[in-house]
């Protein structure tokens, strides 16, 4: 989602910081697309959010926790548990797991 400093700033007056990624996925979102949710406690208020937003209008959701998975482990359609309880650790699984997602998806849009 954006990083765009305007509409993040233009979110958090009007509605919340904690709707920012929501927000931008009501805006975004299209039936039959998916949403990559990463939270490392699987608690982040803003992402929980984002994902309730996402299977309301028809999106499909994939989260990316941690080992205790928060709320997030249940919310999604798949979630992706990093074997790991610590932030850090956490992030660095987190990194082979989302570069591998992206060229499965590269191999399947791109051959």
């Amino acid at each position: 989602l954006s990083t765009n400093t305007a509409l993040i700033t233009a979110i958090s007056n009007d509605l919340g910081s904690d709707l920012v990624y929501a927000q931008q996925v009501l805006g975004y979102g299209k039936k039959g697309d998916a949403l990559l949710a990463i939270s490392t406690s699987g608690r982040s208020t803003n992402v929980l959010r984002a994902v309730m937003v996402a299977k309301a209008i028809g999106l499909r959701t994939i989260g990316l926790t941690g080992e205790a998975g928060g709320f997030l482990k249940d919310l999604c359609d798949i979630t992706i548990q990093a074997p790991a309880d610590e932030t850090y650790r956490i992030q660095e699984y987190h990194l082979p797991i989302y570069h591998l997602l992206a060229a499965m998806l590269e191999e399947e849009f791109f051959e």
